[in-house]
């Protein structure tokens, strides 16, 4: 079954304009289309544009997502370059990841920190002087420290 660009855009939560850029960027090699231009996707093109979004979400830049495509379309000799470029994503997401739960320590600290003044009804609490979970006092001593 073959599924027009607002059809396929639909399906798979995302604009089609961001389909059409793909495509003018070459991401989309394989996406047929009729004798009129238009163009048809199926669903192994779904599985190349959710690969497409999820080497986008970690940072990975389009020119180098076309350098993958293109690897891919050279065949067996380019396998070990393919492996390696998703070590290297692994690599990037999993940095992502221990900044994303440090900023998530930041806000858990502050929620806890904003709930207690909230009930003291005074921001000039000295967090010192209140009982203080384990947890949250770890997120604090690394939002001061750093560590």
């Amino acid at each position: 079954m073959t599924y027009l660009i607002g059809q396929t855009a639909e399906k798979l939560g995302i604009n089609p304009s961001t389909l059409r850029y793909y495509d003018k960027e070459g991401l989309l090699p394989f996406v047929q289309r009729s004798e009129g231009g238009i163009r048809q996707f199926c669903d192994t093109d779904f599985e190349w544009i959710r690969l497409i979004e999820c080497l986008k979400s970690t940072g990975m830049p389009i020119k180098d997502i076309k350098q993958f495509i293109d690897w891919y379309i050279q065949g067996d000799s380019t396998l070990e370059k393919r492996r390696d470029m998703f070590y290297e994503r692994k690599t990037a997401v999993q940095k992502q990841l221990e900044e994303v739960k440090k900023t998530l320590e930041i806000i858990n600290y502050k929620c806890w920190y904003y709930d207690t003044a909230i009930i003291a009804k005074n921001e000039n609490i000295r967090t010192e002087d209140i009982e203080m979970p384990e947890e949250i006092r770890q997120y604090k001593k690394r939002l001061v420290t750093g560590i």
